[in-house]
């Protein structure tokens, strides 16, 4: 099997996986933080859907020009603090689960060639269009896990 099939499938994936565990969170813990400028469940599940049109631009961006620029994108420093609190969870969700599908179709219609094209990002030594996406899928992942220990959290500060 080829490693963008293995990723595609992968990223189609996650958005059923975080969106079960998120419905699994009782209501009272969902928008709770665990210490101070951690991030609650509800914010984590809710960054998923917020940054599709990042890699969607990115996408478009790399596949029209030769090695552009990429900007990155730190939340803490680009969006204000309360957003993901004040967004609507439900939304979040099914936005995440539609962008993703949306993602999912484009990807499968890349080409070997396509996968390899790069980009200048000022954080890594190399950025192609499959770097990308295996980074999103880690990034899905690592979100995932975080909502899975605040699941699963016993012990909550006052």
């Amino acid at each position: 099997m080829n490693p963008f099939h293995e990723l595609i499938e992968g990223l189609a994936y996650s958005p059923r996986l975080i969106t079960a565990m998120v419905r699994e969170a009782p209501e009272e813990i969902r928008k709770r933080r665990p210490a101070q400028g951690v991030w609650s469940l509800h914010e984590n599940a809710c960054h998923l859907a917020a940054v599709h049109p990042l890699f969607f631009a990115r996408l478009e961006l790399m596949l029209r020009e030769e090695h552009p620029l990429i900007k990155p994108y730190n939340p803490d420093v680009d969006d204000a603090e309360d957003a993901l609190l004040l967004a609507d969870l439900d939304e979040c969700l099914a936005r995440f689960e539609q962008e993703r599908a949306r993602l999912v179709e484009k990807l499968r219609k890349l080409t070997p060639q396509d996968w390899e094209r790069s980009a200048e990002h000022p954080e890594y030594a190399r950025y192609t269009i499959y770097i990308m996406f295996r980074h999103l899928f880690l990034h899905d992942q690592m979100h995932a896990y975080h909502i899975e220990e605040l699941l699963l959290k016993r012990d909550w500060p006052d």
